[in-house]
């Protein structure tokens, strides 16, 4: 990037607003599976913009459908009957399972979440939530507020009142040592206890990966198990899609139905992947529950026929293609690469996740301490190799984010996966 283009991001630009990189990255232009920097360097994109271009950069199913779109009209808000909004609406609302679903488009994940918790404390008259320790789920007032990472909630101050339940992070804190069946029990035992110590809240708001959290989950069936004690007292259950859902995990459409055993959400949310790159998030809802508000709503840009384009063909293109299965085959090739390398490599503490959603946690050798700095060299050195991946993990971000578009082939992981070894034997 240029000198001048960095200057006068830092003169106009929030400080907190983070840049990758010791000389931060301009991107100008991708195709496939590829991106291309200001200099003219190629670079093969593990991350996606955030897990965003889900199925490819500059995909021309995608490009086709905005620019005749953007032709004809780009704008309406939803005060007008908008025919590709409702035409999203309704494969999301029979995709998504819940029954009798309605779907409400946002600009973003964040705005998604705070939709769902609006509806949830509306519906059930509660202002106490539950959420995942080491979550996310926005940058907004109320999601920071349920946000259990501390490295991403700056303020304590917020309209909800929170409580954080163990379980989203398999492999540390008190339960790590157990085997799966009784992990998932010790963890339902202390919701159980929670739930005996405050008031009945509105909702649990949880992911089933955790995303910035770094790629981490719980065993498989934990949230059904969750959803037994939710249901007995009403409490609704809200999953976080943001980043799993649209079969990013492989072996399922939707994170949740890993732990489905006892029906789907009362709410789910989704962003990201859907635009390919535009503004699309959502909620979708039993309509008992999106129609309890009382007062009049609209949204200036949630919906809006250009994104809403994007979406249909986004969304047709990953279904005529199976990007599901291909996130379940050649994902399982990539895990099993990375894990190999890691047997190898004494910084990395575990490789997790499932699809094309890869964490690889760093600690410094023979201990359990986070390598933030291990992180952030190997980012650099996987850069410079030709390679863009992501960081996440707790407040010491520690975890390398891998998720590449879904299209990615067997020889990309590889190229991938031979960058990625070389860069972590640099450490």
């Amino acid at each position: 990037m240029t000198p001048d283009l960095f200057g006068r991001h830092r003169a106009v630009l929030p400080d907190w607003l983070a840049l990758y990189y010791e000389d931060p990255l301009e991107i100008t232009h991708g195709e496939g599976r590829h991106v291309w920097d200001a200099a003219g360097n190629k670079y093969l994109d593990f991350f996606g913009g955030i897990l965003t271009t889900m199925t490819a950069h500059a995909l021309p199913e995608v490009a086709k459908a905005v620019g005749e779109q953007a032709g004809r009209i780009l704008h309406s808000s939803t005060l007008y009957l908008n025919r590709p909004m409702v035409e999203l609406a309704e494969r999301v609302a029979c995709l998504s399972g819940i029954p009798d679903a309605r779907v409400f488009f946002t600009t973003s994940g964040t705005e998604a979440n705070d939709t769902a918790l609006l509806l949830a404390t509306a519906y059930r008259r509660s202002n106490t939530i539950l959420a995942m320790r080491n979550s996310y789920h926005g940058r907004s007032f109320s999601a920071v507020g349920v946000t259990g990472n501390r490295g991403w909630s700056p303020t304590s101050l917020s309209p909800l009142q929170t409580l954080y339940v163990h379980g989203g992070v398999r492999t540390r804190g008190p339960y790590a040592h157990l085997d799966d069946r009784e992990f998932t029990d010790a963890c339902v035992d202390d919701l159980k206890d929670l739930l005996g110590h405050t008031r009945a809240p509105a909702a649990l708001i949880a992911e089933p990966v955790q995303g910035v959290g770094g790629f981490t989950s719980p065993p498989d069936g934990l949230y059904a198990a969750f959803r037994e004690v939710l249901h007995e007292r009403d409490i609704l259950w809200i999953a976080d899609e943001v980043q799993t859902g649209w079969g990013r995990t492989g072996e399922h459409f939707w994170g949740w139905q890993a732990h489905g055993q006892n029906g789907p959400p009362d709410i789910v949310t989704f962003a990201k992947g859907i635009g390919n790159g535009m503004s699309v998030g959502g909620v979708v809802a039993r309509a008992e529950i999106m129609n309890c508000l009382d007062s009049n709503s609209i949204s200036t840009f949630g919906g809006t026929q250009v994104t809403m384009a994007a979406g249909l063909a986004n969304l047709a293109y990953l279904l005529e293609h199976d990007l599901q299965g291909n996130a379940r085959r050649v994902g399982g090739l990539l895990l099993e690469r990375l894990r190999a390398v890691a047997a190898r490599v004494p910084h990395v503490r575990e490789v997790r996740g499932r699809g094309l959603m890869i964490g690889v946690e760093l600690t410094r050798p023979g201990t359990e301490e986070a390598a933030p700095e291990a992180a952030s060299a190997v980012l650099e050195e996987a850069r410079a190799g030709g390679l863009l991946i992501g960081k996440g993990g707790g407040h010491d971000t520690s975890a390398l984010r891998i998720a590449p578009p879904m299209s990615l082939t067997v020889a990309e992981a590889e190229e991938g996966a031979a960058i990625l070894e070389r860069a972590l034997r640099s450490v």
